[in-house]
């Protein structure tokens, strides 16, 4: 019995782990546009968050989304996610065009005879990722 203690100790930590880090996390999601230009990717430190549209000529690299799973999850946590994703299409901005909730999914409640469909709804960000073209 005590063999079988030691073994699953180890797994309980990670599945609490999991489980506290789980709900303080972002999904992030980026969609290059097609035809667009390409670049190397950039640094994702160096990346600006702009709520408009910049003055400064730049060229659209694509769509960064980023969905938390919670409430809890701080605002620099959901720019840095935004910040890493734009990074990998060569971006030195992101301009949040969308900051709003809506429904992300679904679930089926109830017994067999009698289910029913409940909506489930979460905070979605959506970023456009630019590149300047002006030195």
């Amino acid at each position: 019995m005590k063999t079988l203690t030691r073994s699953f100790a180890p797994l309980l930590a990670v599945a609490v782990l999991l489980f506290a880090t789980g709900c303080n996390t972002v999904s992030v999601r980026n969609m290059q546009y097609i035809g667009g230009p390409t670049f190397a990717p950039t640094d994702p430190t160096t990346i600006e968050i702009l709520r408009t549209p910049p003055t400064r000529t730049h060229v659209r690299l694509g769509e960064v989304t980023a969905e938390p799973y919670s409430d809890s999850v701080s605002v620099t946590k959901i720019e840095e996610s935004l910040r890493t994703a734009a990074a990998k299409m060569g971006a030195n901005a992101v301009v949040i065009v969308s900051d709003r909730t809506e429904v992300t999914g679904a679930m089926i409640t109830g017994p067999w005879y009698g289910r029913t469909l409940e909506q489930t709804t979460g905070r979605v960000i959506v970023g456009v990722a630019i590149r300047y073209t002006d030195k």
